[in-house]
């Protein structure tokens, strides 16, 4: 067996029994060889794919200076998004199914066509969104005590969890996605803050980044996908019986819980 298909199995072992693992970045022989990162990461996809999962979009990790700053990451990546982990607002999230859970709030956009003639335009990625949706993230690590370099968590499905979206789509003339305020709490206690341009410069210029990447490596975006653009601000632990909810303005708030 292949250092790739170890790193993977190991991965897909620690999913299966929600157990977290040590780092796997030395397994691949270097701690910076992303493209062997992102290898493992489609081999556990396609493993989920044919045990029944849907794939319902992608997610875009480690957008902002602070979450990159907390796990001590310095680019973003993405990771596979299935329609078992989405949920809506106020539904919690069974404890069972989390490891290490964090959570943080972006904005989610949908898109209304495929995107797969890269380079994208801008006019052209914002002509390609349906409609917005303020969410949550809770983000999950199979690697021990978050001990993650770039390796660990885009081999690791760039860290994926679950995902809250509202119920009330916005169209994108409706709010101004650069200058959108976040506001984030739990019991009432507001833990994370921050606008849209913490996303990449702006949650738009993040979805457009992942539409390139996911054309060059053969996967484009299709109608119908949800895009986590990323985080506006810090992520912060999460516990079970905990009330979280996200506001961002014009754009309406998302509430979850840990049952």
């Amino acid at each position: 067996m292949g250092l790739i298909d170890e790193a993977a199995k190991r991965l897909w072992e620690a999913a299966s029994r929600s157990e977290a693992i040590p780092p796997i970045r030395d397994l691949l022989g270097t701690a910076s060889d992303i493209d062997a990162a992102y290898a493992v990461q489609q081999i556990n996809t396609d493993r989920w794919v044919a045990a029944g999962r849907r794939v319902s979009g992608r997610k875009i990790g480690v957008t902002s200076k602070a979450i990159q700053q907390q796990v001590g990451v310095d680019q973003p990546d993405f990771g596979t998004l299935f329609a078992d982990t989405e949920y809506g607002d106020g539904i919690e999230i069974e404890a069972g199914r989390l490891i290490q859970p964090r959570a943080e709030a972006e904005v989610a956009l949908v898109l209304d066509q495929d995107l797969d003639s890269a380079p994208h335009g801008f006019a052209q990625l914002i002509r390609a969104v349906a409609f917005a949706l303020p969410a949550i993230e809770v983000v999950d690590s199979r690697i021990a005590d978050w001990d993650i370099s770039i390796v660990d968590t885009v081999a690791d499905n760039a860290s994926c969890g679950m995902y809250v979206v509202g119920s009330r789509p916005v169209p994108l003339s409706a709010f101004n996605a650069l200058t959108v305020p976040m506001r984030m709490t739990l019991d009432d206690r507001e833990v994370s803050s921050g606008v849209g341009a913490a996303c990449l410069g702006n949650p738009l210029h993040a979805a457009r980044w992942l539409a390139d990447t996911m054309c060059q490596r053969g996967a484009p975006l299709r109608a119908g996908d949800v895009i986590m653009t990323g985080a506006l601000g810090p992520m912060v632990p999460l516990a079970p019986g905990q009330d979280l909810r996200a506001e961002f303005g014009e754009l309406g708030s998302v509430t979850t819980r840990i049952s």
